[in-house]
């Protein structure tokens, strides 16, 4: 069994910052990658962020250069740190992560339950 908590989700005012965290525990052989997704209000699922185990990253157009992803693979750690937020960057925000556990050859994709961010005056 593999669970991912997120933390660090909140209110904060237009053009402020956040850290969001996301750690991973259970049975864990190795984590292919790591990355948050989020979901506004009506609108689908996205892509905000990805970094692997090797520590390349990948961001969503909108959101390069001003977020920045990290990992730390000793922890089974992800953060996101968010600058100059906007108002459309509210949403819930989901840590994403594929794992290899323990007694199975496969990877497979896990989810957290989520953080509300909302950026508003």
């Amino acid at each position: 069994q593999v669970q991912l908590v997120e933390s660090g989700g909140g209110l904060v005012q237009p053009g402020g910052s956040l850290r969001l965290s996301c750690a991973a525990s259970g049975t864990i052989v190795s984590i292919n990658n790591m990355g948050w997704y989020r979901q506004a209000p009506g609108k689908e699922r996205e892509l905000v962020a990805t970094i692997t185990s090797g520590g390349t990253t990948n961001y969503a157009d909108s959101m390069k250069g001003r977020f920045t992803i990290s990992g730390d693979n000793a922890k089974n750690t992800v953060n996101l740190q968010m600058n100059s937020l906007k108002p459309d960057d509210t949403a819930v925000y989901y840590c994403n992560a594929v794992v290899k556990p323990r007694y199975t050859p496969y990877a497979y994709t896990y989810w957290g339950q989520g953080t509300q961010v909302t950026v508003s005056s």
